[in-house]
């Protein structure tokens, strides 16, 4: 049985962004348990929503719309940076796997950067979803 793959899963950017929240649920799985609730938790969400954002955003009528949501997983990148910092102060990772994934994570930002870009500059409305 075949099913559609909609126009948002063939963006680099999201394939990028879907990897990169099993990144980083994979590494919070070191964090301490009493973190469970509170930075596991957040870093955990905040990676999902990048993702999430995009695919949400696909489904607007308009590129306006969809900026809009592009904006917010580019906001919520902004947020997984300060869970990662916040992990780095706490010795919870160290240096080396910081590096990797905020180099992963600032290839997502600058995509979605220039994906935020041509949604704004781009009036026609897509016409053809998926």
């Amino acid at each position: 049985m075949n099913y559609h793959t909609y126009s948002f899963e063939k963006l680099e950017v999201y394939q990028l962004a879907r990897k990169y929240k099993i990144d980083i649920k994979l590494m919070s799985r070191s964090f301490p348990k009493e973190e469970r609730f509170e930075l596991t938790s957040q870093i955990n969400r905040s990676s999902r929503s990048i993702s999430t954002n995009l695919a949400e955003g696909s489904g607007r009528a308009s590129n306006f719309d969809q900026a809009h949501f592009t904006n917010m997983s580019y906001a919520t990148g902004l947020e997984t940076i300060d869970h990662l910092n916040t992990a780095l102060d706490m010795g919870y990772i160290d240096e080396m796997k910081y590096t990797a994934l905020r180099i992963k994570l600032d290839t997502i930002l600058n995509k979605l950067n220039s994906l935020y870009k041509y949604q704004i500059n781009n009036k026609e409305t897509l016409k053809k979803k998926g």
